[in-house]
């Protein structure tokens, strides 16, 4: 009876064991089956793009008026952002595409920085219709190699999975043909290098390759950095610091500290430049508890603490609170105007005033000593291209970067449109509106709710 009953329990259990690997099995080769659609449909997106954004580039060549050219350059910008949504759902992470996705970066920049400007007052330059059609000859290479790749992958039946699997393995498929259709495609493109995109485009490069070589002062030592965050913080000498070189893929070149306080437990984190010793970020990591002070408060503890870091004064510009911890962000003041691509942030405890972070990056990378301001229309002017129903609280100078990262003075208007607050910016030489921002609303406590 015994034996009977053991064999009835050991069949059932082989059974159970068989039923749910059989479901597992089932269940990963949806899983499978999804992800191998997914990359299909990508591809295919990609393809479809890539066709309309050729084509696109040719109508433009063809147009001359305003009314049509300014919609077609903007289609050619949504349809470069569209292949480039395509091209991140691909298994391409280890894949050398790179250069393919900068060249649709550019050749998105470009065409919107065309169609957003007033072309009647600044049509296109013979030197932009040259891009134009150096992009279409380009396009066309782009476009006829996947088409080549598109092809041989459904000929020969070759799935997705298996170009991601060799990829995450470092280990070659059988047919290796769209990985080696991508990497074709990306060789090709190496050759555009050469396209004149125009001062605007190079400037968004520049802009992204910014610097810290214009800082002043020598070269610091390790011994220098601890030295600098020993008074930055006002430490004790057993304080333990540890002080390490930023790797050479770091984006800036500086000094990783981290310290220890036996005393309070807790850690602060701190990069230095190393040129001039200057903090980029502070961070000092801790707990906070419930909030017993007034963001009002906090606001003058970071002020404080700005006073004393910094000789140029600053403004604060926007306050926020998130959980128990307010983070304020103040933009340097030149001759009563507002600097805002020299800002700094300073973030707050609400449970004893402590300074629980400070970023400094931005204001170091764009600081310039002297600056020219030139205000050539009035305030009152400027008033005249705000929309009639924006109700103006607060006005003051500023210096922003514009959608094409120029620098612009303009007058800047805080107000109010319906139930939500606004800054406008009124350029100061011609009386565009350069840009809106809208004031983030206090965050909920959702704990609350």
């Amino acid at each position: 009876m015994i034996r009977t009953i053991l064999i009835v329990l050991l069949f059932v259990a082989v059974a159970g064991t068989g039923y749910w690997g059989y479901s597992e099995h089932q269940e990963k080769n949806a899983v499978l089956l999804q992800a191998e659609n997914n990359y299909q449909r990508a591809f295919h997106d990609l393809n479809f793009h890539m066709d309309s954004l050729h084509d696109k580039i040719g109508e433009t060549i063809a147009m001359n008026t305003r009314n049509q050219l300014s919609p077609a350059l903007a289609q050619v910008w949504r349809l470069t952002s569209e292949a480039h949504n395509d091209v991140g759902q691909l298994p391409l992470a280890l894949l050398p595409f790179n250069k393919t996705e900068e060249f649709l970066t550019k050749m998105g920049e470009f065409s919107y920085r065309a169609a957003v400007r007033d072309l009647d007052k600044n049509p296109l330059s013979d030197k932009e219709y040259n891009t134009l059609k150096e992009l279409y000859a380009n396009s066309t290479e782009i476009q006829n190699e996947l088409r080549k790749t598109e092809s041989l992958a459904q000929k020969n039946n070759l799935r997705w999975m298996d170009v991601e699997m060799a990829l995450a393995t470092n280990k070659q498929p059988e047919d290796n043909t769209i990985i080696d259709g991508f990497k074709t495609v990306d060789k090709s493109v190496e050759g555009y290098s050469d396209v004149d995109f125009g001062t605007e485009v190079s400037n968004m490069e520049k802009m992204k390759d910014r610097d810290l070589s214009q800082l002043k002062g020598k070269k610091i030592t390790k011994e220098e950095a601890k030295k600098i965050a020993i008074d930055f913080f006002q430490l004790k000498k057993n304080v333990k610091i540890t002080v390490e070189s930023t790797g050479k893929d770091a984006k800036y070149d500086a000094y990783s500290l981290t310290l220890y306080n036996p005393d309070t437990k807790g850690t602060t984190y701190m990069d230095l430049t190393k040129k001039g010793g200057y903090p980029l970020y502070v961070l000092y990591d801790r707990n906070v508890g419930k909030a017993k002070i007034s963001l009002n408060e906090a606001m003058l503890q970071a002020e404080d603490f700005l006073k004393k870091h910094m000789e140029s004064k600053m403004e604060m510009v926007t306050s926020d609170q998130y959980d128990n911890i307010g983070v304020f962000t103040y933009a340097r003041l030149d001759n009563g105007v507002r600097i805002y691509p020299e800002t700094v942030s300073v973030k707050v405890a609400l449970d004893n005033g402590d300074i629980m972070g400070y970023e400094g990056t931005d204001f170091l990378l764009a600081h310039v000593d002297k600056r020219t301001p030139t205000f050539k229309i009035s305030e009152q002017e400027a008033r005249k291209n705000l929309n009639p129903k924006f109700q103006v609280k607060e006005t003051s100078k500023a210096l922003i970067r514009n959608d094409i990262n120029e620098e612009v003075y303009c007058y800047e208007f805080l107000g109010i449109l319906g139930n939500d607050t606004f800054r406008v910016f009124i350029n100061a030489e011609n009386g565009n509106e350069e840009e809106v921002r809208k004031l983030k609303e206090a965050e909920p406590s959702y704990n609350d709710i």
